[in-house]
């Protein structure tokens, strides 16, 4: 863990800067975005709730780099400045706090918050006290009492709570004080709800509205809002509410685009293995998850509640449990350290040329065409489609075919049992939203070995690596691998792909057939300017005649892969 000092005592350490490099463009068009406006602008700027300028420029530029390097490829880096251009208009963030992380990780929240702070983005705090009340009630003599795993709330417990809930809000807001970041404490006015079971739960409450005045009117002030789990009844009662469904209500009427609950424990743990679920996406696992023996109790209950939030949110919204440590990172990429749930995208399949024509006569070729600039590239397209004719195939891909991955199964010759995957083609929207890791779940659940070639210069090789077990690299091209467990296996493959590259899967493999075009074409290019080259005027003929798309065909799209 990393030790985390008060501002005015902080020492930076030396560090590499060689991951910067490739961000400086990216990291100086977001210092420009959040240099201070003109009064004027200032002005126009104030009545928008989700972002303000109230900050040093030399302390935004610090946060944003501090940031990049945390960020692994250029893919999530796009992902960020999409998110980031995106808060003007919506609300970045709900953050639920649970009295834990209150007791024991406060710094490593404030540090976080006030990076954030920095870059002119304000999410909305909100935090329980769970554990400080159970220790408080028992101080005082109080018995909790639960039913249905909801704490009844008499009048002494209310009372209790109350002072207690209003102290705790008080610290949170003197602590990001202490770390320069203005926040504004809001304990009452904004959640509005009815008895839950009156009879039954006594105080407990139910949020039936959200008033989102006081809120905004922080956030244009240049403060961070900071909310307890305290409703009101229409009579002006206090109410007990539940943190986690106070927080899903913020995020119904702010249409965040991540909801984040802070957890100690860092997110969902398997109970069976014991091991971290880092994704679920909803739409296709969601059933799934509800018949797993240990999905039980709490969890099954946060896993309904979260889905049924997300139902109710634009599909861009996710919702994350993470450890305090792991804030910034889970809120500027989707492969954070905890758990990410989202709604996802549902992945079709098809086994054959004839399940594609029956969607689409022309789909499954514009998709393999699409970003492949070049005089051949159709025609090589057409030839591998030929090939795919007498070939066994599974393709995924998403309804609009943003995303697409064709896979080779082994063949019954095959000793190892690898497949191949022959061809990934993705928009960059599908990159931003995160298809790819869709597909790439699909990929390992239905092949436990697969291996796939990618140019060394792909800007998502970060994005390819972690999703390998193994890679080798030769001459601007890599091979990845994973599920080979066998040393005999691995270099009989990195023999294979060091003799023969990406041709060792011969014309199964796109973008092989797509790189043999292109090198053929570059070599007729050559040839014609040597002949050219003795003749009057052949430097203005050649350039003439030869700027063509050429050089385009040479250069492999950065959004396709195989």
């Amino acid at each position: 863990m990393q030790a985390l000092s008060r501002p005015l005592a902080r020492q930076v350490a030396a560090r590499s800067v060689t991951r910067t490099a490739p961000y400086t463009q990216a990291s100086t068009a977001l210092v420009q975005r959040t240099s201070p406006l003109p009064p004027a602008k200032a002005k126009r700027r104030h009545v928008r709730a989700f972002a303000s300028s109230r900050y040093d420029d030399g302390s935004a530029r610090s946060a944003v780099i501090n940031v990049l390097n945390n960020i692994a490829s250029k893919r999530e880096v796009q992902q960020y400045l999409a998110q980031f251009t995106s808060v003007s208009s919506q609300q970045f963030a709900v953050i639920k706090v649970g009295g834990a992380i209150l007791t024991d990780y406060i710094d490593q929240l404030c540090a976080s918050l006030r990076n954030l702070n920095q870059m002119g983005l304000f999410p909305v705090i909100i935090h329980g006290a769970g554990p400080q009340l159970n220790r408080l009630l028992e101080e005082a003599g109080v018995e909790p009492k639960y039913q249905e795993g909801i704490r009844i709330t008499d009048g002494k417990t209310l009372g209790i709570a109350r002072k207690l809930f209003l102290e705790e809000n008080l610290k949170v807001v003197e602590a990001l004080e202490s770390w320069g970041v203005r926040a504004r404490p809001i304990t009452s006015g904004v959640l509005m709800a009815d008895y839950k079971d009156k009879e039954t739960f006594q105080f407990v409450g139910e949020v039936n509205q959200v008033n989102v005045g006081s809120i905004k009117a922080a956030i244009a002030d240049g403060y961070i809002p900071v909310l307890t789990c305290m409703a009101e009844s229409e009579d002006g009662q206090v109410l007990n509410v539940n943190a986690d469904k106070a927080a899903a209500e913020l995020a119904r009427a702010l249409v965040p685009l991540k909801i984040v609950y802070l957890s100690e424990k860092g997110g969902i743990h398997d109970k069976e293995t014991g091991k971290l679920v880092e994704a679920i996406n909803l739409d296709e696992e969601y059933d799934e998850y509800m018949k797993k023996p240990w999905v039980i109790h709490g969890t099954r209950s946060k896993i309904r509640d979260i889905k049924t939030l997300l139902d109710d949110l634009p599909r861009s919204s996710s919702v994350a449990i993470i450890h305090p440590e792991s804030l910034e990172r889970e809120l500027f990429t989707h492969s954070g350290a905890g758990t990410l749930i989202r709604r996802g995208t549902k992945l079709h399949q098809a086994s054959s040329l004839a399940e594609f024509e029956a969607i689409s006569p022309t789909m499954l070729k514009q998709a393999l065409v699409r970003n492949r600039e070049g005089l051949d590239s159709a025609a090589v397209v057409d030839r591998y489609l030929d090939t795919l004719k007498s070939s066994t195939f599974r393709a995924y891909f998403d309804e609009n075919m943003e995303a697409l991955a064709i896979v080779l199964p082994p063949t019954g010759e095959s000793s190892t049992q690898l497949a191949h995957l022959s061809t990934l083609t993705m928009t960059r929207s599908a990159w931003l939203s995160n298809i790819a890791d869709n597909v790439f779940q699909s990929l390992k659940r239905d092949f436990p070995k697969l291996a796939w070639t990618v140019k060394q210069d792909d800007e998502n090789l970060t994005w390819f690596s972690e999703k390998a077990d193994g890679s080798i690299a030769k001459k601007g091209e890599v091979l990845f691998w994973y599920g080979i467990e066998s040393p005999e296996e691995v270099r009989e493959l990195m023999s294979e792909f060091v003799q023969h590259g990406r041709q060792m899967f011969g014309d199964v493999n796109l973008e092989s057939q797509l790189h043999r075009a292109a090198a053929a074409a570059e070599r007729i290019r050559a040839g014609a300017a040597t002949l050219m080259g003795n003749r009057p005027g052949a430097q203005q003929q050649q350039a003439r005649a030869f700027s063509t798309s050429t050089k385009q065909l040479l250069k492999r799209p950065s959004v396709t892969s195989a």
